[in-house]
């Protein structure tokens, strides 16, 4: 059967994302501070945002040739002028591709040439990783531009391509805000290596106005903590998107650590912190938290992995003197991101309702549609739904059906009442606290280490950590030693390669063959079996 949202559907405007998400429903004032910088307090207000965008549209055009179209890449970690140049590129009628600050060289570059990104927008931190992978991706040292305000051997910040003058951001046709791309974030989808995800300007205004619908905790008077990554969907739609369009505020922490984190709450007041279940398990347990006045956070709203019922126990339980509530949310980048919300507080487990507009159904292995309280692949049908994989109609068409329903991977079910629960993942991704990580990446790296014969890598969850780990199975080559030097040995090498969230944090486990079906395709599940046995098999000897 399929399901429906409860809500009632809405009226979704067919307008470019600019036009929506300033069109500044709640009437609040041009002076009010929507962006803080919670390290220098230095603020951006809604004029100014406004303002500034307009100026870096005519400026992409006029001094670096910018077209419709083009792509800008913003390789950086949270920033306050970070929605500055997301709306003056789409002022501009352009694309952009948010990249994790945390990509060695050679990430950025497979991103920066698979997107076509033909501008760089980038933290000084990062600026030399970026000159690399720009020469490698054929994009002139001209385009790398600099956040902050200084020049560094001859790159320029981006402040100075804003022009003296406004220009009127490009509109769309409806036709047009439902086909053109407005954001290219990169998902694993389903399978395999990072994807280009297309999503189109008529995708984001969907999902702010069925947020917008749906969503009444977040106000204009709400302050929110901005550490979740920009880069990533959650971040991109929450705290950049839906607290413009609401006229809320964003203190912006540029990366998490736990001591800034808890005095933003303290000093500014935060009442709304949307974060993942590593930093809610530090909330909890990390007895630094015990040092600040958290008592003005208000509601904590959970996603980006899953948030077991126990720990959001615990947490209402440790917070209950100021009465703070938790619930959670589901989506993928592939849904704009969110397509589930828990209502009011988290319920048993529950990752909410249906959000207006949507349709979900639940299948059998044989695609057969299930009813309540049946397990089965979770399917979605929205106007949130992407548009397709960049460049890549075979994995789009391995996700999207013919009759327009997102498979997404997940397994769970849905209660009489309409609450859904997620169980488990088809897909074989694992979620490093937040992020993607892919096993076939992993696995194609270790394969290049001269004593390795074969390779597979899955996720084992960490209670200490709430988060999936990465741990590889490893085949060495015959004349070599098994050891924990080795072990060492091989974990290094991968974190030499690949980004930080990326690492082999659940270790290295020496095994003799990696079990494998007729075609070839590892089978994980056995892996996972064998782990917990023998796991088990420890615990028992120890008593």
């Amino acid at each position: 059967m399929i399901f429906r949202s409860s809500h009632p559907d809405i009226e979704i405007p067919e307008v470019g994302v600019f036009q929506y998400t300033t069109s500044n429903p709640y009437g609040i004032n041009d002076d009010k501070a929507i962006f803080i910088d919670g390290t220098t307090d230095k603020r951006l207000t809604f004029g100014q945002l406004k303002s500034s965008s307009r100026k870096l549209a005519a400026g992409l055009i006029n001094k670096v040739g910018f077209k419709r179209g083009d792509v800008l890449a913003i390789y950086s970690p949270n920033h306050i002028d970070y929605p500055v140049v997301i709306f003056g590129t789409i002022a501009a009628g352009g694309k952009i591709s948010p990249v994790n600050p945390a990509y060695t060289v050679k990430e950025l570059t497979y991103q920066l040439k698979d997107c076509g990104a033909s501008i760089i927008i980038t933290h000084p931190d990062f600026l030399n990783n970026a000159i690399e992978a720009a020469a490698a991706a054929n994009i002139h040292k001209s385009k790398i531009f600099l956040f902050n305000d200084e020049e560094i051997n001859e790159f320029q910040p981006f402040m100075s391509l804003l022009s003296d003058k406004e220009i009127d951001p490009v509109e769309f046709t409806p036709e047009e805000a439902k086909s053109i791309t407005a954001y290219l974030c990169y998902s694993s989808g389903t399978t395999g290596l990072s994807k280009g995800v297309e999503t189109t300007h008529f995708n984001i205004v969907s999902n702010l106005a069925q947020l917008n619908a749906f969503e009444n905790n977040i106000k204009h008077n709400s302050t929110l903590m901005g550490v979740l990554p920009f880069f990533h969907i959650y971040g991109l739609v929450i705290l950049i998107h839906f607290i413009i369009l609401k006229g809320a505020t964003c203190v912006i922490l540029p990366k998490f650590e736990l001591r800034p984190f808890c005095r933003i709450i303290q000093d500014y007041k935060v009442d709304i912190a949307p974060i993942v279940p590593p930093i809610i398990l530090l909330l909890v347990k990390d007895p630094i938290v015990r040092k600040y006045n958290l008592s003005s956070l208000q509601l904590v709203i959970s996603g980006a992995a899953p948030l077991s019922k126990e720990l959001s126990n615990e947490f209402v339980e440790t917070y209950k003197a100021y009465g703070t509530s938790i619930k959670q949310g589901y989506g993928l980048t592939e849904t704009s991101p969110v397509t589930h919300l828990v209502r009011a507080n988290f319920v048993n487990g529950s990752i909410g309702v249906l959000i207006p507009n949507m349709e979900c159904k639940i299948i059998s292995e044989d695609n057969q549609e299930l009813g309540y309280n049946e397990t089965g692949e979770i399917c979605l049908r929205g106007p949130n739904i992407m548009k397709g994989y960049l460049n890549n109609r075979k994995a789009t068409d391995a996700c999207i059906d013919s009759d327009g329903w997102f498979h997404t991977g997940d397994v769970g079910y849905v209660d009489i009442h309409g609450n859904f629960f997620i169980i488990d993942r088809v897909k074989e991704l694992i979620k490093y606290k937040g992020s993607q990580v892919a096993p076939a990446e992993l696995e194609a790296i270790l394969l290049t280490h001269p004593s390795i014969a074969d390779a597979a890598v899955i996720g084992v969850y960490s209670n200490e950590q709430a988060t999936e780990l990465p741990l590889a199975f490893v085949v060495l080559q015959q004349n070599k030693i098994k050891s924990d030097q080795m072990k060492e040995e091989i974990k290094n090498f991968v974190s030499l390669r690949v980004a930080q969230h990326k690492r082999l944090r659940g270790g290295v486990y020496f095994i003799d063959q990696i079990p494998k079906s007729p075609s070839g395709k590892i089978l994980r599940r056995f892996l996972k079996n064998k782990l917990t046995a023998e796991t088990k098999f420890r615990t028992m000897s120890k008593l």
